[in-house]
């Protein structure tokens, strides 16, 4: 594509301030992530007419997310990128693009989907992403489209569980600050292929830290998608890194039982609730998907339907945190996995 740019004279010179309207910061914001994108490597800003030509005008619509419309780029090295165009009628922000930009700029995991780079001219708010073919892990398991292509597996199932638990535990607890994601569902799981993932849209991200005494976790408003957000976040509006958690949780069951979130009038976690809090695993196994035709280890479904049990409860103190939830996941496959290295 056209040449690397300049800095654009719209940036401003870096300012500490306690207080800032929202101008302001945007202004700070935008400064701190040139000088970041400048020590990226790889990553880069991008003018408008590069992205319009880059999409052929925005014309071949690949996602649509709660703040956004993502489209195909063919970046003219023979590969291709994802547009991500936030808009303010969707009820997208100058604000809340920035603050997604911070983020991938602050993270680099082979389980997160990677930023190429971005465009803020002319009033677009344009995210240029790492593009992955295969859709989305909705796609794959609740579309005509997905099913056509065959059963997800169950060995499947538990290598994209534990790949996006790996990419959580890398963002509660490797990445400085530690973030927490908000968002964690299935079509925000991109696929890499039926056996791998990466963990996308970091619209609604929130960064910490999250366990200073003198900074509490402060109220805020009520993020998320209905049946994956927790439900102590929405009784009381604190979040934490435990509420990725339960979501977690809920993905799980989502893999386990081949269902969606909301199931009628009830979440997922309501409406298995009853099953898999019974100590029979032949109740458990009732919950499994039947596109399946039982063909799911249940030694490992037990590890699976445990740590969904132990995500999903009230108190978020009591739940595991992702660290401790991918190394059940990766110790139940170990077995498996051994028996799959070549002789």
């Amino acid at each position: 594509m056209a040449r690397y740019l300049e800095p654009q004279a719209s940036f401003t010179s870096e300012k500490d301030i306690e207080t800032e309207s929202e101008e302001d910061h945007d202004t700070s914001t935008s400064q701190k992530i040139y000088t970041s994108c400048c020590n990226a490597g790889g990553i880069r800003t991008y003018a408008l007419e590069e992205l319009k030509m880059a999409t052929n005008d925005f014309r071949i619509r690949i996602g649509v997310g709660a703040t956004s419309f993502v489209y195909l780029a063919e970046l003219g090295d023979g590969n291709f990128g994802a547009v991500k165009r936030v808009m303010e009628e969707r009820g997208g922000s100058r604000k809340i693009f920035l603050d997604e930009v911070s983020v991938l700029l602050r993270v680099s995991h082979p389980n997160l989907v990677g930023l190429l780079g971005f465009c803020l001219e002319k009033g677009e708010q344009l995210l240029l992403l790492e593009y992955l073919a295969n859709k989305s892990l909705f796609d794959r398991m609740h579309t005509y489209y997905g099913q056509s292509l065959g059963v997800l597996s169950w060995s499947n199932r538990l290598s994209i569980a534990l790949d996006i638990a790996r990419a959580l535990e890398y963002l509660h607890s490797q990445a400085d600050p530690p973030i927490i994601h908000r968002d964690i569902k299935s079509s925000n799981i991109l696929l890499i292929d039926d056996n791998h993932a990466k963990l996308a849209d970091f619209g609604l991200c929130k960064l910490g830290p999250f366990n200073d005494p003198n900074r509490p976790k402060r109220q805020t408003s009520i993020k998320g998608s209905f049946g994956y957000v927790d439900t102590n976040y929405l009784n009381t509006g604190f979040v934490s890194t435990k509420s990725d958690v339960y979501s977690f949780g809920v993905l799980l069951l989502e893999l386990i039982t081949g269902l969606k979130s909301i199931q009628g009038s009830a979440t997922l976690a309501e409406w298995t609730e009853e099953c898999r809090r019974n100590k029979n695993v032949e109740v458990w196994a009732q919950m499994l998907d039947p596109k399946l035709n039982g063909d799911a280890n249940m030694e490992q479904l037990r590890v699976l339907v445990d740590i969904a049990n132990s995500a999903l409860v009230e108190n978020c103190e009591a739940r595991p945190n992702m660290s401790s939830i991918a190394d059940r996941i990766l110790s139940c496959m170990e077995p498996q996995l051994h028996l799959e290295l070549p002789v």
